[in-house]
């Protein structure tokens, strides 16, 4: 499935004077009868600086969104976006923000 991705985000408020870098990715996540959690990285970066910490990207998937074993026709998922935020000193943080609702097309090629 090749998905067009309208992304914006405002992580400046994750910068801090510990802050080293910020690791963000989109992930679809959608159950299946063997797993009650699924999760697809479909896009990754890495903000190095407060400046960079506002996001506004529009792009096509970077990693494809396939399942092993079953067939993704007709399947709700929800859009996570995570964040993990590495600090110079001391623990990682990191959240989420889950957009549902999605679902994939009976048919598609």
């Amino acid at each position: 499935v090749s998905l067009t991705l309208d992304i914006s985000a405002n992580l400046e408020t994750l910068f801090t004077w510990n802050t080293k870098q910020v690791f963000v990715f989109l992930a679809a996540e959608y159950e299946t009868p063997k797993n009650a959690l699924n999760q697809i990285s479909l896009w990754d970066s890495i903000i190095l600086s407060k400046e960079q910490a506002k996001l506004r990207i529009d792009t096509t998937n970077k990693y494809r969104f396939i399942d092993q074993g079953s067939n993704l026709r007709g399947k709700d998922f929800n859009l996570t976006l995570h964040w993990h935020v590495m600090p110079k000193t001391g623990k990682m943080l990191a959240d989420k923000l889950v957009l549902s609702g999605f679902r994939l097309p009976e048919a598609y090629r």
